[in-house]
C-alpha cells in the first residue's frame, strides 16, 4: 500500500529554516523553502541577502505516517495544526508561491487579517493571468495571495493599469 503524501507546514526554530530544509533533503525528504532576495542596509554597506519568505516555516512533502520522522531533525519544532488536524497545503498554493518567487517581484508577507478585496485578473507584467483579490493600502494597489494553511498572505504591488476587475 502506498502512503498518501501531502504538503505539510513545519515550524522551525528561529532562523533555522535553511538548515532544517537542508537536513531533510539529505534524508531524502522533499522540501520547499521559499527564499526571497532583498537588499539590507548596514551603517557602512548594502548587501543582498537571501531570506525565507515565511519566517519559521518550511513546507514538507511527506505522508502523515512519516511526520514524526521529519520532526527528529535538529531545529524542527512542530507541524502546524488547526483543530487537531495537521495543516495541509494544496499543490496549487505551492505552485503559486513558486511562480511568484521565480518572477522576482517584490513580495511582502502579512499575518494580519486582511479584508476581502475586489476580484481582479492581472493583465500585464510578471504575474500576468493570475486571478485573485486586490486591495488598496497606502494609496497602492496590492494583489493578495492568501495562504490559509499558515494564516499568512503574500502582497505584491501591481499597478492599476495591469488590473482588470472581474464581475462578481
Amino acid at each position: 500500500m502506498t502512503e498518501k503524501c501531502n504538503w505539510y507546514v513545519m515550524y522551525t526554530a528561529p532562523r533555522a529554516e535553511k538548515k532544517v530544509a537542508q537536513r531533510l533533503k539529505e534524508k531524502g525528504t522533499r522540501v520547499y523553502l521559499p527564499i526571497i532576495e532583498e537588499i539590507r542596509q548596514w551603517s557602512d554597506r548594502k548587501k543582498k541577502v537571501n531570506r525565507p519568505l515565511f519566517n519559521g516555516y518550511i513546507f514538507v512533502y511527506t505522508s502523515k505516517e512519516r511526520l514524526w520522522e521529519a520532526l527528529q531533525i535538529n531545529g524542527a519544532v512542530k507541524f502546524i495544526n488547526f483543530s487537531g488536524e495537521h495543516a495541509v497545503v494544496h499543490q496549487s498554493e505551492i505552485d503559486t508561491i513558486q511562480r511568484v518567487i521565480e518572477t522576482g517581484v517584490a513580495v511582502e508577507v502579512d499575518t494580519d487579517d486582511i479584508e476581502k478585496g475586489e476580484q481582479v485578473r492581472i493583465v500585464g507584467g510578471a504575474l500576468q493571468d493570475f486571478e485573485g483579490e486586490c486591495i488598496q493600502k497606502s494609496n497602492q494597489d496590492y494583489f493578495i495571495i492568501r495562504i490559509p494553511s499558515i494564516n499568512q498572505s503574500m502582497l505584491v504591488k501591481v499597478p492599476r493599469k495591469f488590473l482588470e476587475v472581474l464581475k462578481q
